[in-house]
């Protein structure tokens, strides 16, 4: 097995383990919106929404510019 297949099926396992724990948050903050149980305002759920866009794009943002770093010669 080559280094890079090892680092892949790495990235491959702890990436899935870990995007489904964030989807797995989502599913329990989404109880929250029980009107039966919680009480909140449309300034919450814009603060919450907000913050959540703010990080998404941020580790967006980080998976690009480390996939960009190796682009970083001049061409014409």
């Amino acid at each position: 097995m080559t280094k890079l297949n090892t680092k892949r099926q790495r990235f491959e396992k702890v990436a899935s383990n870990r995007v489904q724990k964030i989807l797995d948050t989502f599913d329990s903050l989404s109880k929250c919106s029980n009107r039966n149980n919680y009480e909140y305002n449309k300034e919450d759920i814009d603060k919450m929404i907000n913050v959540l866009r703010s990080k998404l794009k941020y580790v967006e943002n980080s998976f690009r510019q480390n996939i960009e770093k190796g682009n970083s010669k001049f061409n014409f």
